[in-house]
């Protein structure tokens, strides 16, 4: 699995988790909807870590909370 598709399934998750729909989540980080469905569709392959942060912000979460889970252990190695 590489970076992308664990952040993308994170995104799942943590939606799950808070029970809420990715446009809802868009609605609490300030990311456009389209943005955030291009993030967790896999059509964006360059997720930035501020885009990140306002994901984590909308959640009430910091950045350790969303990268401390066992789907970022092992990934692919990105430099090939």
């Amino acid at each position: 699995m590489d970076i992308h598709e664990a952040v993308r399934l994170r995104i799942f998750a943590l939606c799950d988790a808070n029970n809420i729909t990715v446009n809802k989540l868009s609605t609490l980080s300030g990311i456009t909807q389209s943005t955030l469905n291009n993030i967790v569709s896999g059509r964006n392959h360059s997720t930035t870590i501020s885009t990140i942060k306002k994901i984590c912000d909308g959640l009430e979460i910091n950045l350790i909370d969303f990268f401390n889970d066992d789907i970022f252990k092992n990934l692919e190695q990105e430099i090939k």
